[in-house]
């Protein structure tokens, strides 16, 4: 059984303000309608979107929503009244033995907990709405004068999505004779559906005034920081010298008297760094992904791996945070390259320059890098989630 959410925005919402619609004005990086959309489109159970717009926005759409959303919604023209523009996105809906979400486009803030709750509710029942129960004391008033109290006992704040059977909800729109209902729920109500009550959010605010801007702004900022993922990962490599006349190190060649034994071309800080991103992607080591027994790798660029890394975390869902590679060694002298260093891994991996550090310091002559038997690499990687 299909469920389709048809999303209304046919409104002008004057009370806003602004030169544009509320619903393409923007909160973030989007404009309020694009998140209301968004929410529908990737939610698991919703297998169509249908968009009422007012046709004088038809151009408003290609200026504020993205070619992803346009291709993955089905735009219709609403009428003069919002019964009408509903009316209109039932009509086409692919499936009418299927379930519908009639949802305000001027709701960017719709969690999937609340969509996942009125589909849940429509399993045994034929309407099913969000809403809150009215908590603040209640007044009767006319010109700004308190006239008496009203009981707020049983009375909610009604929420979109409403869901609702799709054959049951247009059979109820038809045979409707009233006034221009304040949602489908009225609708519903007059045709004899039961309505089920299901848990609404203080999030899910309609936007009216200029105000509530701002308020979805900071809700929408706190959830991108709750969904933000953060990964650090270490490495640690060490090389022996042997005879030479350079040194590789973090992608550069460093004229030294020695050379670094290894499998591949033995750049210790390049090593390092590539398995601190293995680290944080929790997916092994370079002798994992590289088996030195493999003769392939024999004498290899270390940037082979180096792009390995950089290219799994992509595929995972990750960029490169920041890098930060300590060489360690008496000899040759770091300074004066690491700049070049810098920038050579900032290539590889694709980044700008400031988010990778590569500094030295020396294990005062002791141990084998104090005896200048080899060079030892510690490296720290953070990715984010894109």
């Amino acid at each position: 059984m299909s469920i389709t959410a048809v999303v209304v925005a046919a409104g002008r919402g004057v009370r806003a303000g602004g030169d544009l619609p509320k619903q393409f004005q923007t909160i973030g990086p989007f404009c309020v309608l694009e998140l209301s959309i968004r929410a529908f489109t990737s939610h698991p159970q919703i297998d169509s979107v249908v968009l009422v717009v007012n046709p004088t926005d038809r151009q408003l759409l290609d200026e504020h929503l993205s070619d992803e959303i346009l291709r993955n919604v089905t735009v219709v023209d609403g009428g003069q009244t919002r019964r009408a523009s509903v009316q209109s996105g039932l009509a086409m809906l692919p499936d009418v033995s299927g379930k519908v979400l009639i949802h305000d486009g001027a709701r960017p803030m719709v969690t999937a907990g609340i969509i996942d709750r009125v589909i849940d509710a429509l399993n045994d029942t034929p309407g099913a709405a969000p809403a809150l129960p009215v908590s603040d004391a209640l007044w009767r008033g006319r010109l700004g004068r308190v006239l008496g109290t009203q009981d707020r006992d049983g009375l909610f704040r009604a929420q979109t999505p409403q869901g609702f059977h799709t054959a049951q909800i247009i059979a109820a729109h038809a045979q409707y004779d009233g006034p221009d209902a304040a949602d489908d729920v009225e609708i519903a109500r007059a045709a004899g559906l039961d309505v089920r009550i299901v848990q609404g959010d203080e999030t899910n605010i309609k936007v009216t005034y200029p105000a509530d801007f701002a308020r979805c702004a900071a809700l929408l900022k706190q959830q991108e920081i709750r969904q933000l993922d953060i990964r650090l990962g270490n490495g640690f490599d060490v090389h022996r010298f042997c005879d030479g006349d350079h040194v590789t190190l973090c992608g550069v060649a460093v004229p030294h008297d020695k050379g670094l034994d290894g499998h591949s071309d033995a750049d210790v800080g390049m090593h390092a760094v590539t398995d601190a991103i293995y680290g944080a992607l929790a997916d092994g080591d370079i002798g994992q992904h590289f088996p030195p027994t493999d003769p392939q790798w024999k004498g290899a660029a270390s940037q082979i791996f180096l792009e390995h890394a950089v290219k799994l975390a992509g595929d995972r869902g990750y960029r490169i945070g920041n890098i930060d590679c300590t060489l360690i060694c008496e000899r040759p002298k770091i300074g004066p390259v690491a700049a070049s260093m810098r920038e050579a891994l900032a290539r590889i991996m694709g980044v700008e320059v400031d988010r990778v550090s590569v500094k030295a310091t020396t294990s005062e002559r002791l141990g084998f890098t104090g005896r200048e038997e080899g060079i030892a690499a510690l490296a720290s990687a953070t990715l984010v989630s894109e």
